[in-house]
């Protein structure tokens, strides 16, 4: 073919035409996306599933639906099938809201093999949690609305709507890295559904490198979109900047891994971690919470986002470095230690332990860690206090002032060892 000469004027007009011969391609592509989006939403946060409860019908037509969604974009399931089932007794804390027998939960787990035959022996975890509060209770926000289904569309149906898009996107050409993609049950309840993944995983978690967890992603405002655990490695402010700088978001980067939401039982074994979040709003943990409220295509922008981002890290060749963020960091949000007394700085197991609160973890430069206290230890008394659960923590530390030095009586594997702690202030 003879080669085509254009001046220059002439060259800026034909780009100029293919430019505007693209456009609507582009946007009837998003608005493609966004559609599929909200359908999945409008699914889980029908009347019909009775705002998906741990353990309820509507929680398991909730995971079926997933399942079949994974099936759908071409994901496969792990060995043993999609569901991954735990236990709640009903004697642990987290079971707490009016269930007389143990409740069962299962997390759906999808999995898209990595292209690269040395990299895919690696994976990053993508998550978002597919509970809600049902019919209300202990922990709604608008206890007056007891009996009335609380859907959580926002909360969390939009975080897996934009886990199956990415999902849909990532298996079109699968990145070097295996991506496994995990529905989270339990998380209502205390994060039980990842803290029984992380025991439990589909890869290693040693050769687990990362996970991005999306929880409330669906009421972006105002352009504003926060990131939870930028710190937790060090190539994360770069990379996060790189990429908003085509999406093009007020972005909001914030603090160590440890929040009230499933990045914490990652990043609670050493993982770093991400948090994608459109902020809280008025319907939060209230019957209020429906797909109407839904802003469709800031959730699409988010999930774009969230899949450059899974896509780069599966990609990368290096690994990340790992920080473990001191408690001067902390930027916000709700620390995971229980009750509203002097600071500790644990990570408890919200799964409940019998005779005492085993730890998770402790968070970096923490009276707990300071004390020498540390992940798998279950504590059993505080000062003169016995502490045969979490309610029995949380009483001990009301009873002490920041700045107290206690005794803590931990078990230890087989064996029983006291340290002194010496209470912080919360911030």
């Amino acid at each position: 073919m003879a080669r085509l000469r254009l001046h220059p004027p002439r060259l800026v007009a034909l780009l100029l035409r293919v430019a505007l011969l693209g456009a609507p391609a582009q946007a009837a592509a998003q608005d493609s996306a966004s559609t599929r989006l909200l359908d999945d939403i409008k699914y889980l946060s029908d009347d019909r599933l009775t705002g998906r409860l741990t353990g309820t019908p509507g929680a398991d037509s909730a995971g079926a639906y997933i399942a079949r969604r994974f099936r759908e974009v071409r994901l496969t399931p792990p060995v043993g099938g999609w569901f991954q089932t735990f236990v709640v007794s009903a004697k642990a804390p987290a079971a707490d809201h009016g269930a007389a027998q143990e409740l069962k939960g299962r997390n759906v787990v999808g999995i898209l093999r990595g292209r690269d035959k040395k990299l895919r022996a690696e994976a990053v975890v993508v998550g978002a949690h597919y509970d809600h509060l049902g019919l209300g209770g202990p922990f709604a926000l608008d206890p007056d609305s007891t009996g009335a289904v609380h859907n959580g569309a926002d909360d969390n149906a939009s975080g897996i709507a934009a886990l199956l898009e990415i999902a849909r996107t990532l298996a079109i050409r699968p990145p070097a890295r295996t991506v496994v993609f995990v529905a989270f049950s339990g998380e209502e309840l205390g994060l039980l559904g990842s803290s029984y993944y992380v025991k439990h995983p589909s890869v290693a978690i040693d050769r687990t490198v990362a996970m991005v967890n999306l929880d409330m992603v669906g009421r972006l405002r105002n352009n504003r979109l926060i990131v939870y655990g930028t710190a937790t490695a060090k190539e994360f402010p770069a990379l996060l900047d790189s990429l908003d700088r085509r999406a093009g978001f007020d972005l909001k980067a914030r603090g160590d891994g440890y929040g009230p939401s499933d990045q914490s039982s990652f990043y609670a074994v050493r993982r770093p971690v991400l948090h994608f979040f459109t902020d809280l709003h008025e319907d939060y943990h209230r019957s209020t919470d429906d797909w109407p409220k839904i802003n469709a295509d800031g959730l699409r922008r988010v999930a774009e986002l969230a899949t450059q981002t899974v896509a780069a890290l599966a990609d990368r060749r290096a690994p990340l470095t790992f920080v473990d963020v001191p408690i001067t960091a902390h930027a916000g949000g709700p620390v995971l230690t229980p009750g509203y007394g002097a600071y500790l700085g644990t990570v408890p197991d919200m799964s409940g332990t019998p005779g005492g609160v085993r730890l998770t973890a402790v968070r970096a430069g923490s009276p707990a860690e300071q004390a020498g206290l540390r992940g798998d230890d279950i504590i059993t008394r505080i000062g003169d206090m016995d502490v045969p659960d979490l309610q029995a923590m949380t009483d001990a530390l009301r009873a002490h002032q920041p700045g107290d030095v206690v005794n803590i009586v931990v078990r230890r594997g087989d064996s029983t060892t006291t340290v002194r702690a010496t209470l912080g202030r919360r911030s």
